[in-house]
Order: structure tokens, then C-alpha cells, then sequence
């Protein structure tokens, strides 16, 4: 039995936060109904079937590369180090790896990117999953330390309540000092 690997990643757009990778080999055996794409599910769906996902699969991983990395190194290179560190954590070696979008990580393994592969191949689907659901519960942690910024509605994107935040609190440790609405209040708040 050939072991496929499904990658995807979760957070490139938010202004704040870690982007998250997940890493999924499903079981053959044990096919998991209703996987799709997690944007096109709801978030009660995504958490019942990331409960069924870490059950029933023959291995998976989570990772994230941190928002100082982020800027850093560039958000897709962050992505691809989430990526590899996911796949460098799974308990069983794949025989590929099938990466969601159009560049896979820097890895010893044979591996392919697919463009929309979260809604074409179910072990991407997995990992879109997986991905999404361990950053919104970041973001959610997020929320409890900054409250007033309202990481439990937007998750970080760059909503109008999230940029007026921004500018009425100021920037935590947490926002991506690269993106251009942070680096604009990041520069104004030093020009006082």
C-alpha cells in the first residue's frame, strides 16, 4: 500500500498570529465521509471531522511557523517551514506528499503541488482541516490575552473592526510586522 501524504497550510492572510500546516496519511481502511475543502465547511463540520481525522488516520501532524518568522523570512517561505516541520513530525514516512497550491516545502520525499488539491484530493482535504481548526483555537487563545481586539470574530484578518483596533490599541507581539496595515501603525505609533 502506497502512503500519500496530504498538505496544506492555514493563516497566510491574517495580519496576526502563526500560519499552521497539517500533515495527514489517511487510512484506506477507514474512509472518513464529508471531507472537503475546510473553507467550504462550517466550523461545528471542521470540528467533528477533525475528531474523525485524528481517530481514524494513520498518522498526522501539526505544525506552524510563528508571526516573528512570518516576517522574517516571507509568508510563503513560513508556510513551506510549517509545511516541512508537519511532515518532519509524522510518526510514518510517506511515499509522497501532496501539497495544497502550487509550491511544495523543501523535503527528501517525492512530492507534488496541486493547485485546489484541498477540494480535489481527500488527504489535502484532511489536512485543510487539521490546519484550520488548531489556528482558529490559537486565535481564540489570542483572543483571551487581547481582548479588545476581537481575534474570536476575524481571527485576524484584516477586517475593518480588526484595522480600527489596530489603531486605536496599537500592535501586539502577535501581529505580522510585514504586512503593510501593521508596518503603517507600526511607523505612525513611532513617529510620536
Amino acid at each position: 500500500m502506497r502512503l500519500i501524504c496530504g498538505v496544506d497550510e492555514a493563516g497566510r492572510g491574517p495580519l496576526a498570529g502563526a500560519v499552521y500546516a497539517a500533515a495527514v496519511i489517511l487510512n484506506p481502511a477507514h474512509p472518513i465521509a464529508g471531507l472537503n475543502d475546510s473553507k467550504k465547511l462550517t466550523a461545528k463540520r471542521r470540528d467533528a471531522l477533525e475528531i474523525a481525522i485524528k481517530q481514524h488516520a494513520l498518522a498526522y501532524a501539526v505544525s506552524f511557523a510563528s508571526a516573528a518568522e512570518i516576517d522574517e523570512i516571507n509568508i510563503l517561505q513560513a508556510s513551506l517551514l510549517a509545511m516541512r516541520r508537519a511532515i518532519d513530525m509524522l510518526a510514518i514516512v510517506p511515499d509522497e506528499v501532496l501539497v495544497d497550491g502550487l509550491h511544495c516545502p523543501k523535503i527528501m520525499l517525492p512530492s507534488r503541488a496541486i493547485v485546489q488539491g484541498d477540494a480535489l484530493e481527500l488527504c489535502i482535504s484532511a489536512a485543510s482541516i487539521l490546519a484550520k481548526t488548531a489556528r482558529d483555537r490559537e486565535l481564540m487563545r489570542l483572543h483571551i490575552l487581547y481582548p479588545q481586539y476581537g481575534f474570536d470574530k476575524h481571527k485576524g484578518y484584516p477586517t475593518a473592526a480588526h484595522r480600527a483596533a489596530l489603531i486605536e490599541y496599537g500592535i501586539t507581539p502577535e501581529h505580522r510586522l510585514s504586512y503593510a496595515p501593521v508596518k503603517k501603525v507600526a511607523q505612525s505609533d513611532m513617529n510620536f
